[in-house]
């Protein structure tokens, strides 16, 4: 069977998600993402119209071709586990092929840049003869400037070990702390333990994709209790080479945006 017979099966098999897209255009204008439906094997069943403005590439000509054919080799196995049947939700980071230009025009597909989404969505089986199976995903790109759009969010530089070297002064008010506080502290210090796996997480994706976010998690509170907080991070490289390898540039920091969502808990003494 061909792959526009593929696709044609497959959508057939999950109207409910098809009666759903003009609703979904909707929340992608307020995600800042494209929406895209992935067969078990990798196949582009499904993109949504607004996917050029975020690759440079359109509608049709994605649809049809294999998600491994625009991904990052270093990220296929990941992707090969998300495209497994173990759950039904996904949160993963990978980087693709865009053909955008820093001036938002389209280039050709051989000059193109990585560009690093946030996928977030379910598997859905559907029922039918054939058992088509399918993955859903909304694909926000990074980086992070429209994070500071928020007056719930602070700014933060981490060493690669994720210790404080800077802090803005909005952390104050949302936090309590003063940003001197913080400085030579690890943020895994002011995690919730439960959430210590959501930051080992993001900080190996900061690792080997220079940009990741964090999910949500909690972070303490200088006058007690936690809130719940997302950090969106990106590793900012140097602007000089090391001196100890010639012409390498070596990672400077991590910048982090972190939005404070909503309070989770306060401490309470008991007597």
């Amino acid at each position: 069977m061909d792959k526009p017979s593929v696709i044609r099966l497959t959508l057939s098999y999950i109207p409910e998600e098809v009666e759903a897209l003009e609703e979904s255009d909707m929340y992608l204008r307020i995600l800042e993402g494209f929406l895209m439906v992935l067969s078990t094997e990798g196949d582009m069943i499904y993109l949504s119209d607004n996917v050029s403005k975020y690759m440079g590439l359109t509608q049709t000509e994605l649809m049809g071709h294999n998600i491994f054919e625009f991904t990052h080799p270093c990220d296929h196995e990941e992707i090969r586990s998300n495209l497994l049947w173990r759950g039904a939700k996904r949160d993963f980071v990978m980087r693709i092929k865009s053909a955008l230009t820093n001036r938002g025009r389209s280039a050709n597909l051989k000059s193109a840049t990585w560009k690093v989404l946030h996928c977030q969505g379910r598997a859905k089986v559907c029922i039918s003869p054939s058992s088509v199976s399918c993955l859903l995903l909304t694909c926000q790109p990074l980086p992070l400037s429209h994070t500071l759009l928020s007056t719930h969010t602070f700014t933060s530089q981490h060493s690669m070990d994720m210790r404080f070297t800077y802090c803005d002064p909005r952390v104050t008010s949302l936090l309590g702390y003063g940003p001197e506080e913080l400085l030579g502290r690890s943020i895994y210090d002011l995690c919730h333990t439960l959430d210590t796996s959501c930051l080992n997480k993001n900080h190996m994706n900061l690792c080997l994709k220079t940009q990741s976010v964090s999910g949500q998690y909690r972070m303490l509170v200088k006058g007690g209790g936690y809130v719940w907080v997302e950090s969106h991070s990106a590793v900012i490289p140097s602007v000089r080479p090391s001196k100890s390898r010639t012409g390498a540039h070596q990672p400077l920091c991590i910048l982090c945006v972190t939005y404070v969502l909503r309070c989770v808990c306060v401490c309470v003494s008991v007597i």
